[in-house]
């Protein structure tokens, strides 16, 4: 049911995607229709008013969207990271309150972690959230907030005097202003905007896991679940280039003849192809994993959004240079999937620090440790051992 429901949503979006993105916004009674087929709440419990999907629904969900409009697919992300934080570190009481509204669109939410000298190093970040008995104060600012500008409730990241702290915030509560983006190199739909907290009072109530846990478990749940979904979109956007450059190469002719004709043409969408492929296998491999709910789940889901990202930008780039000067044109999906590939490869984790992390998994496979002395390392590496090739080879 939500593949086909995705499906049919997909084929909707794409047809006025390029408008969306035109326009700089996702029209209110797109993001409620979407609410209103369940597909936001894709993966919440089935009695939080969600479908009750597996990773394997959400990730095919993604891809479906994905593939026809980013900024669509980044509401889905948006909320699905948000409900993904509720429903493990959230209580009782919090995830009755906010995950039917997630669920079905009637509440978007926000993830505001980001500020302008914290990025990529989140614990830096300071914003401030203050205890005051029943009542927390929040005075900080956020940016590059996806859905900023619309959104009811943000989970902010901030400093307080216990550690980094996660709490809700409502978007109507005086002292909180927004200032609108426009104009981004891509996901120009998603509504994007700075945020500013002026000494915004929300309920203690709001807090999301005990203080000091809001960075080591509430967001980096939130962000594990965030590149899973940007993963699958990425597959679906180099699919949906993919398909775009193969159609355009059999119905374009040059004297006569077909593009598809030319070995060069053909090479450049085999690569494609190949880039496609690689990079759905590795999302199904962390969708596997993360099913399990086996420990290598996070790396592995870390490796697939950045072979997914890097898929998406090539071939979308790929799709741009086939079509030519129809893909130059302002109307082009590839070329908006093309500026929107950009945006991928940073948001969750950038492409460089996913890099620095897989390489830091495989060395430590070899004992290797930052910093320690090479002498310390000859001792303590495994040495491989020669094999007798004649005894394994004798009958």
């Amino acid at each position: 049911m939500i593949g086909a429901e995705a499906a049919g949503f997909a084929r909707f979006a794409a047809a006025h995607a390029g408008d969306w993105d035109r326009h700089g916004r996702l029209p209110r009674d797109v993001r409620q229709a979407l609410g209103r087929t369940g597909l936001l709440g894709a993966d919440i419990p089935a009695r939080y008013g969600g479908l009750g999907g597996d990773q394997a629904d959400l990730g095919e969900l993604c891809a479906q969207i994905g593939g026809a409009c980013s900024a669509l697919r980044g509401l889905v992300t948006v909320q699905a990271m948000v409900a993904a934080a509720l429903s493990r570190w959230g209580t009782d009481a919090q995830r009755t309150r906010w995950l039917p509204g997630l669920a079905t669109g009637r509440t978007i939410a926000g993830f505001a972690a980001t500020e302008p000298g914290a990025g990529t190093d989140l614990a830096a970040v300071r914003t401030q959230i203050r205890e005051d008995g029943d009542w927390i104060h929040v005075t900080g600012t956020k940016r590059w907030v996806t859905f900023g500008r619309t959104a009811d409730v943000f989970l902010v990241l901030g400093a307080s005097a216990g550690g980094p702290t996660t709490v809700l915030v409502d978007g109507r509560l005086p002292g909180v202003r927004r200032e609108p983006v426009e104009g981004q190199l891509g996901m120009r739909a998603a509504e994007i905007a700075h945020l500013s907290f002026d000494d915004v009072r929300v309920p203690r109530d709001n807090l999301v896991a005990p203080v000091g846990l809001g960075l080591s478990h509430v967001v980096a749940t939130a962000l594990d679940h965030g590149r899973f979904t940007v993963a699958w979109g990425c597959v679906g956007m180099a699919e949906s280039c993919l398909d775009a450059a193969a159609a355009h190469a059999v119905r374009r002719t040059q004297a006569g003849i077909a593009l598809a004709e030319h070995q060069l043409v053909r090479a450049e969408l085999a690569r494609a192809a190949v880039e496609s492929a690689a990079a759905r296998e590795l999302c199904a491999r962390a969708t596997r994993l993360r099913t399990q709910r086996a420990p290598e789940a996070v790396a592995a889901t870390i490796m697939a959004k950045y072979a997914a990202a890097r898929a998406a930008g090539s071939v979308s780039r790929a799709a741009v240079r086939l079509l030519g000067a129809a893909g130059c044109d302002p109307d082009s999906a590839v070329g908006r999937f093309s500026r929107d590939a950009q945006v991928m490869e940073i948001i969750e984790g950038s492409a460089h620090v996913a890099e620095l992390h897989i390489a830091d998994r495989l060395l430590r496979r070899h004992s290797f440790q930052p910093g320690a002395p090479a002498r310390d390392l000859a001792k303590t590496a495994p040495r491989p051992q020669p094999r007798d090739f004649e005894k394994e080879t004798a009958p």
